[in-house]
């Protein structure tokens, strides 16, 4: 199937994403179809060489992760990091002040398209369902 770095990597991003990502991951890298190199790419750099190691705390990685993907605005990617961050411990206290934390450096219409995306994975995950996006306070 794959070799040791990327099985390794395979197996932090099932304990990022949860079994059943790791088992989609698996399928992917095993039929080798469109996108397949770059699972394996993921698998060997991003998760392997880059999660796996020592030196930060995983609730820290999520942390720095966030704010590069918040500033990038790049919010389908932000989506999974948030699950990311949820799983690994982050609160959603942590996630606003996390967002707090950008906006001067990043801006309000970033800042905005961010709260938009973790707010839908917090009502994705059952969590927080009483907070509203600013789209649907209107202020957007």
């Amino acid at each position: 199937m794959t070799n040791e770095v990327t099985e390794k990597g395979r197996l932090i991003f099932g304990e990022l994403m949860g079994e059943g990502a790791a088992d989609a991951m698996g399928h992917v890298l095993a039929n080798r179809g469109f996108g397949g190199d770059l699972a394996e790419m993921a698998c060997q750099f991003a998760f392997a060489s880059v999660w796996g190691r020592d030196g930060l705390e995983r609730k820290q990685r999520s942390l720095v992760t966030l704010g590069v993907l918040i500033a990038q605005r790049q919010t389908a990617e932000l989506k999974n990091h948030v699950r990311i961050a949820l799983n690994n411990g982050l609160t959603v206290r942590e996630l606003e002040e996390a967002l707090i934390q950008a906006t001067p450096y990043v801006g309000f219409p970033a800042i905005a398209s961010a709260t938009t995306a973790i707010v839908e994975v917090l009502h994705e995950r059952g969590i927080a369902t009483d907070t509203k996006t600013f789209e649907e306070r209107g202020l957007l």
